[in-house]
């Protein structure tokens, strides 16, 4: 089979970028350092080097509103948050998680683009099977969600977690297995315009609101796939067609967690300095968890 490494966006940093800053306990705007200017839609925030909670903060629900991805907490609102996002990077208050005196940070933030295969959905839930419209224009291949009142857990689905990937699923906040029950999707595929939610509480109860990120894979801009792990120091290679700015990994048959690394963090291979999506645990370099970010994959 011949894979064409083609892409269909040529400058992806009108899309997606990753700022690293220092807190000053006050208030500061920060500058996206990439050669193109982007004004983000969804910011993820997390100190490197202490134990404050993961934040997302995005412009659907409205800047200052805080959710944590490494906890089912509820949305929590504070003027001390991300007070605006701006013409090329954000803003934010004096609130420890994003801005303490001393603390260093990284940001990685997210441009809402069916271009480049990323949207947000707001809704509010009714408790019986219906389906959403999103904006993608194409069919999403990672869809998470999480209440914004309440402590429920992050539902996340992957089109290539299992033979039926609209039954399993995967909770954000946590670094169980896949697991898998139907009363989440209904066991119905999303398509290009809508996807689909069931009874369950934690996407569709009644009357309670709801935020869900989607992304689409877009040829040589972002990949969401499947790798089998071979217990070799030589680990197995993954085509994306691209070089990597930013990868996450979880394990799916056991428990493990959901870890990130990124271009801007370990600018050279290879990339160890992980961070955890599904815990507050400041980032750590890891032994025998080390990555390699390669011009194709």
């Amino acid at each position: 089979e011949l894979i064409m490494a083609y892409t269909t966006i040529d400058n992806p940093e009108l899309y997606f970028q990753t700022v690293l800053y220092s807190g000053n306990n006050t208030s500061q705007s920060i500058t996206l350092d990439g050669s193109e200017d982007m004004q983000p839609d969804m910011v993820l925030i997390k100190e490197r080097n202490g134990t404050e909670d993961h934040c997302i903060f995005d412009a659907v629900r409205g800047s200052t509103k805080r959710i944590s991805p490494n906890t089912n907490g509820a949305e929590w609102d504070s003027a001390t948050n991300v007070t605006s996002f701006d013409s090329d990077g954000f803003s934010v208050g004096s609130s420890d998680q994003l801005n303490d005196s001393g603390n260093t940070q990284v940001a990685w933030c997210w441009k809402e683009s069916a271009t480049a295969g990323f949207d947000i959905v707001s809704y509010t839930g009714n408790g019986s099977t219906r389906t959403i419209s999103h904006s993608l224009s194409a069919v999403p291949h990672i869809m998470i969600f999480k209440e914004r009142g309440g402590t429920t857990d992050w539902i996340a689905y992957h089109h290539r977690m299992a033979s039926d990937p609209q039954t399993d699923y995967l909770v954000f906040n946590s670094d169980a297995a896949k697991d898998d029950y139907a009363d989440y999707f209904n066991d119905t595929a999303p398509t290009s315009s809508v996807f689909t939610v069931d009874t369950a509480g934690d996407i569709n109860g009644s009357s309670d609101t709801y935020i869900a990120y989607l992304w689409s894979e877009k040829q040589g801009f972002s990949k969401f796939g499947l790798y089998e792990t071979n217990n070799s120091t030589d680990g197995p290679f993954c085509y994306c067609g691209f070089k990597p700015a930013f990868l996450m990994v979880k394990f799916t048959s056991q428990t493990g967690p959901w870890i990130i690394v990124d271009h801007k963090r370990d600018p050279i291979n290879q990339m160890d300095g992980m961070l955890r999506a599904d815990t507050n645990a400041a980032e750590a370099d890891t032994s025998g968890v080390d990555f390699d970010f390669l011009s194709n994959g």
